[in-house]
């Protein structure tokens, strides 16, 4: 399977040393070889940058980790391709527009018969992989759900933990979502996450030979919030998400959590 990172901060922050860390499991000390790519959100804008090649051996990747861009919210992905080519159409992350802003996703699990259980008329997918289509699924169910953007976004992320939790029972859907503001994260098997801020320490690199002193970096009013499938550290707290666990965050705050409890029955919200 593939591995997602994403990072939501009070303070434009640079992401370098998390993504020095998951570049190698690229193709190096992990199998995901097949793609990789991060979107920094900056303002209502957005970069983001991809490459079908190994994060490893990835000229991009080696330029994201020395181009210190600063950002509030970041979403990172390496791809183990299972559904589609190893194609720069099919790398993640994958974004769109809804309600004047443009939503970032990715995705990190398998699904079965996507396409009959989750059909799709509004949003269509470029590429052919389970993770793009289950996107344009769920944006379809937001704007069938929504129409325009309620003033509460927070229950617009209660009701697509509620969509993840139905698209999990096709397979496995980890899943890491933001609107350039709220960075939310849904666990079907595996994620974790920490909130470093004062007082900062010093963090070291599992797939790499880099560490940090955080107080030399930071200010004390920082707050970041960083969520992996796999911890990045091994000298920091993580904590580990349950399966069916929804996690908000907004500027490195946790907004809301929940466990998910399925109480809709079928058929679901259908694009007729």
């Amino acid at each position: 399977m593939c591995e997602l990172l994403a990072m939501s901060a009070n303070v434009p922050t640079d992401i370098c040393f998390s993504f020095s860390g998951l570049m190698q499991r690229g193709g190096n000390t992990g199998p995901h070889k097949d793609g990789w790519g991060v979107t920094f959100y900056e303002g209502k804008g957005y970069r983001s940058f991809k490459d079908p090649l190994p994060s490893a051996q990835s000229p991009i990747a080696k330029l994201v980790t020395e181009y210190p861009i600063k950002s509030q919210s970041v979403l990172c992905h390496i791809r183990q391709a299972n559904s589609g080519a190893v194609s720069l159409e099919n790398t993640h992350p994958f974004t769109r527009q809804i309600w004047g802003r443009h939503w970032t996703y990715a995705h990190n699990g398998q699904l079965k018969d996507f396409k009959q259980a989750l059909p799709v008329k509004y949003h269509l997918p470029v590429g052919d992989t389970d993770s793009e289509h289950a996107f344009c699924w769920l944006l379809d169910q937001l704007h069938v759900k929504y129409g325009n953007e309620p003033a509460k976004t927070e229950r617009v992320f209660e009701f697509v933990a509620e969509l993840c939790e139905k698209i999990n029972k096709l397979g496995v859907f980890n899943l890491i979502l933001t609107n350039g503001d709220q960075l939310f994260a849904y666990c079907a098997n595996n994620l974790h996450w920490l909130t470093r801020r004062a007082p900062f320490g010093q963090a070291s690199l599992i797939d790499a030979e880099m560490s940090v002193d955080f107080q030399q970096e930071t200010t004390p009013n920082d707050i970041v919030t960083v969520i992996a499938t796999q911890p990045l550290t091994d000298d920091e707290n993580w904590h580990k998400m349950m399966p069916g666990q929804w996690q908000l965050f907004c500027q490195g705050e946790q907004l809301a959590s929940g466990q998910v409890v399925s109480t809709y029955h079928e058929p679901y919200l259908v694009c007729e």
